[in-house]
C-alpha cells in the first residue's frame, strides 16, 4: 500500500453536533454549565473517530447510535445501553461499536487539525482492528466504572489508543477544545492487563498525518 492507502491508524476530531444544530445547542448548553461548576472557560467539545488502513483495507473505528437492524452492513461488533441498561432494551436507548470496512463519517468534512496520524507500522494498525470487538460495553453516559467522567465515543476511542501500546498522554484535543469521556476510556485501560509486547511507542507528529480520509 503506498501514498494516502498506506497501512496505518489516523484520528480525528469532529465537533460536536457537526452536521446536526440540536446537538451542537445541547453540547454548547452542557459545557456552559461545566464549566461554571468548575469555574473555567468554557472549552469546544469534540468528539472522536479512528480510520484504520491495512492490507486488506480501510476501516471505520466509531461509537455511533443504532441506526437499523443491518448492523452487519455497518462492520458492528458490539452494542451497549444508553442512558440506563433497562432503557437498552429498546433499539433507540442503544450505541453500536463499528468497525466498519469502506465506512463513511458524514461529518469527516468538518474534523479540526485532522486526521493525526497515530502509527504507520501495519502489525500496530492491524492490533487496533483486533482490539475492537473488545471493547468494554460499558452504559453511554454514565460512570458505571467510576472513572470521573461518563463513557462515551472518546472513551473509545483513548481505549483502543491505550490498550494498543501507543503512549496515549501525548494525544490531545485541538486548542481549546475538549474530549468528554476521554479520561474514562483511560482509566479502564489502565486498570486491565498490559498487552502483550506493548512497546510503549509515541504517536506520530501531526506533521506526519495523512492527507485525508
Amino acid at each position: 500500500m503506498t501514498g494516502g492507502m498506506r497501512s496505518g491508524v489516523d484520528l480525528y476530531w469532529l465537533p460536536l453536533g457537526a452536521g446536526g444544530h440540536s446537538v451542537r445547542l445541547n453540547g454548547r448548553v452542557f459545557e456552559a454549565v461545566a464549566a461554571r461548576l468548575a469555574r473555567r472557560t468554557p472549552c469546544d467539545l469534540y468528539h472522536s473517530a479512528l480510520v484504520v488502513r491495512v492490507p486488506d483495507g480501510r476501516f471505520v473505528i466509531e461509537q455511533a447510535p443504532v441506526r437499523d437492524k443491518n448492523g452487519r452492513e455497518r462492520g458492528v461488533v458490539a452494542e451497549g445501553a444508553v442512558g440506563s441498561r433497562w432503557a437498552g432494551r429498546f433499539r433507540i436507548f442503544r450505541y453500536e461499536v463499528r468497525r466498519w470496512r469502506d465506512g463513511v463519517i458524514p461529518d469527516i468534512g468538518e474534523a479540526v487539525e485532522s486526521p493525526r496520524r497515530l502509527t504507520d507500522d501495519p502489525s500496530l494498525a492491524q492490533h487496533f482492528l483486533d482490539l475492537v470487538p473488545t471493547v468494554p460495553s460499558l452504559v453511554w453516559g454514565r460512570d458505571e466504572s467510576r472513572t470521573g467522567e461518563m463513557w462515551n465515543s472518546n472513551s473509545l476511542t483513548s481505549w483502543l489508543i491505550a490498550r494498543s501500546g501507543l503512549h496515549v498522554e501525548s494525544v490531545h484535543p485541538p486548542a481549546g477544545g475538549r474530549a468528554p469521556g476521554w479520561r474514562a476510556g483511560l482509566v479502564v485501560a489502565h486498570r486491565q492487563e498490559t498487552p502483550p509486547g506493548s512497546t510503549g511507542r509515541e504517536p506520530l507528529d501531526s506533521n506526519q498525518s495523512a492527507a485525508g480520509q
